[in-house]
């Protein structure tokens, strides 16, 4: 019986917190697969997937790099994702189109803020895991306390398949529970010595692998039968489970291992192999065609479907990076692109590895691909077969929460400049530029201020520009504090011909965004008696969401209220769409200068590493900016204190944090919302 290819090939990202090791982990495994030929370092500028000369700079990853392998005759497609905050919408553009992922854990400090928000992010997405507890040579790596970590900030439900053999700086190898063998790496050797269970943990292996079987039996009927006939599970029947479990989230296969010191890569693939999916064991990805919902299965043969999810715009051409979900796309295809309705021709197709290509002639369903050729296709879009259009839906883009002001230090690279904005926001739809109607300056907005910090440096390097940054500012937003009922607005407009005739009462009170829809605002109608025809309903709520753009306080945008039409009045001749979606517009515009506003201001979660020694001096700093500590805790000799901050408190911070601890105090700091903002703010 012949075996479908698409069960070969697996579609993976790894994900993590800054410096858990995840582009270690993506080099060895191109080293141990034999793509590349000697191991990658991020300390030295020589890795694979980190090859943006800011990358190698500042040792992080920045943007989402793909590279295709081969291992156990399995095709594996990768993607290293970033894991700084500020990065996290290339992270949420890559899960969007796989199918699996590793989660890569420091063994040290376990589950971090950042690894916290990549797994919420895969929690939305539905995408399969397994975890790998790296730098188990570090001192203080512990994967109990790792895993303990992941189950109480987390909340899955680990399935540890290892044991450690030896600790801290002595550990060499990993005891594998499922087939009860010794994988051990001498110092200096590519590859594991297979060999039976050291005498002192064989107890200790034996313990575990029957805590790993009532596990797995508890969570799977069919491990569960043979538990109870035999009181233990083969190693066949043991993996089969784990699949399972895996794949439908109801467990996470934990490994653990030392990427830097290529100790645990081999039994990680092996487990990429083994447990997570294959495109055909994911659900068919579905989409939209004339307001009908459609599936198109992973199947060559089906009309073709693909997501871009990522475009490199440089000056010799856009390369544009397909998840491929159904059907084939070959070099000269025409293809439809579903959200700009116009065919797009393809030139090349390329299989990635980071900044190298190897030209293919064909990409089928289940391939991560870059295509060359592609001139409007932008991140999100859907490109399809001409003759059976489908939309697919494009991943989330975040709302910019830091500005800056950009302009160009010569006046004749003003033209220039907006070229390479323009450049910058087709690759990351993260990034907003727009300009300021009252000081007519360029505003550049991103996720934070390395965000932007990024993207400057990349007009000033690939542009040969010189720019002008002003002072980082925050995106803040305005809310209803107290509302009004039975605000009247009228508009009449008689200026010959027909006129504009719309009445419309509301009322306007603060909405909490956990009550229920997605933007911040609800609109509804109580009007009874025919007194609004429902289409002038519809054109009242789009005005009310016009009137959202600018609030009266400092013409911020407005969330959190919600807007009911309780009456209103027509004209036979004089109403229309037009004339009530103005009333709208300007009678919530008025409503809202009419009751209580509410400046909101970006808050995040700060967390501050430092010596104990210095913690009293951090509490001070985060008190003056005005954080509230929200939990302490001392890991490995060091004091680890969250609080909640306001953003705009935070530009410089890090700065004043290695001045205050003599350049041992870290920290990270993720979104959380919006919180009011002090009266002295907002007079400002």
């Amino acid at each position: 019986m012949r075996t479908d290819p698409l069960t070969t090939v697996r579609n993976l990202g790894i994900l993590a917190h800054v410096d858990a090791g995840k582009t270690t982990v993506t080099e060895r495994i191109l080293y141990t697969t034999g793509t590349t030929h000697k191991r990658g370092e991020v300390h030295d500028g020589t890795t694979v997937t980190d090859f943006d000369p800011q990358e190698r700079d500042r040792g992080i990853t920045i943007f989402a790099a793909a590279v295709s392998c081969a291992w156990a005759g399995h095709r594996i497609n990768l993607i290293d994702t970033p894991g700084h905050v500020d990065f996290a919408d290339e992270v949420e553009r890559s899960l969007r189109v796989l199918d699996g992922a590793v989660a890569v854990f420091d063994a040290v400090a376990g589950v971090e803020p950042q690894s916290e928000s990549v797994w919420r992010q895969a929690d939305r997405h539905g995408v399969p895991r397994i975890a790998f507890v790296n730098k188990m040579d570090r001192a203080g790596a512990d994967l109990d306390t790792a895993v303990a970590s992941i189950r109480e900030r987390l909340h899955p439900v680990p399935l540890v398949v290892q044991l450690p053999i030896g600790t801290e700086d002595g550990f060499t190898g990993v005891v594998d529970l499922p087939r009860m063998r010794a994988l051990v790496w001498a110092d200096g050797a590519d590859g594991a010595e297979e060999g039976p269970v050291p005498e002192a943990l064989r107890e200790e292996a034996a313990r575990r692998r029957r805590l790993l079987e009532e596990a797995v039996a508890e969570r799977h009927p069919a491990a569960l039968e043979e538990f109870c006939d035999r009181e233990t599970l083969t190693a066949a029947t043991l993996t089969d489970a784990l699949r399972d479990l895996t794949r439908t989230g109801d467990g996470v296969v934990v490994l653990c291992g030392s990427a830097y010191r290529n100790r645990g890569v081999e039994p990680l693939l092996d487990a990429v192999v083994a447990y997570l999916p294959s495109p055909l064991d994911v659900p068919a990805v579905r989409g939209s065609h004339d307001g009908t919902e459609q599936e198109r299965p992973a199947d060559p043969a089906a009309p073709m479907a693909a997501l871009a999810f990522k475009v490199n715009a440089t000056p010799t051409g856009r390369l544009t990076y397909l998840r491929v979900y159904s059907g084939t796309i070959e070099k000269g295809d025409t293809v439809w692109d579903a959200g700009t309705r116009r065919g797009e021709r393809v030139g090349r197709i390329l299989r990635v590895r980071a900044d190298r290509h190897d030209p293919l002639e064909r990409a089928v369903a289940g391939d991560i691909v870059a295509v060359v050729g592609l001139k409007s296709a932008r991140a999100g879009s859907t490109l399809c077969a001409p003759g059976a259009p489908l939309l697919l839906e494009p991943p989330g883009v975040p709302e910019p929460v830091v500005h800056v002001a950009v302009e160009a230090r010569r006046a004749t690279d003003t033209d220039r400049l907006a070229s390479a904005l323009a450049r910058l926001t087709e690759e990351d739809p993260s990034l907003a530029v727009r300009t300021d109607p009252e000081t007519g300056q360029t505003v550049l907005s991103g996720m934070g201020e390395l965000h932007l910090e990024v993207a400057v440096e990349r007009v000033r390097r690939e542009h040969g520009l010189e720019v002008a940054v002003g002072r980082p500012g925050v995106a803040y937003r305005e809310t209803v504090g107290e509302g009004v009922t039975g605000f009247v607005h009228r508009h009449v407009k008689q200026d010959g011909g027909a006129g504009q005739f719309a009445h419309v009462v509301l009322d306007v009170e603060p909405w909490e965004r956990d009550t229920g829809g997605g933007d911040g605002f609800v609109f509804r109608s109580t009007v009874v008696g025919g007194r609004v025809p429902q289409e002038y309903v519809r054109a009242v709520e789009a005005g009310c969401r016009d009137a959202l753009a600018e609030g009266p306080l400092g013409g911020h945008p407005v969330t959190g209220l919600r807007v009911t039409l309780t009456d209103g009045q027509t004209h036979v001749k004089d109403s229309s769409d037009t004339a009530f979606r103005t009333a709208g517009r300007f009678g919530l515009r008025d409503a809202l200068r009419a009751s209580e506003m509410v400046l909101l201001e970006p808050v995040v979660e700060v967390t501050v590493t430092v010596p104990e020694d210095g913690l009293g001096g951090v509490l001070g700093d985060l008190a003056a900016r005005r954080g509230r500590v929200t939990g302490s805790d001392t890991r490995g000799g060091a004091a680890v204190v969250t609080a909640t901050v306001p953003l705009a408190e935070l530009f410089g911070y890090a700065t004043r944090l290695r001045s205050r601890t003599q350049g041992r105090g870290t920290f990270t700091a993720r979104p959380t919302g919006y919180a009011p903002a002090p009266a002295a703010t907002a007079a400002r």
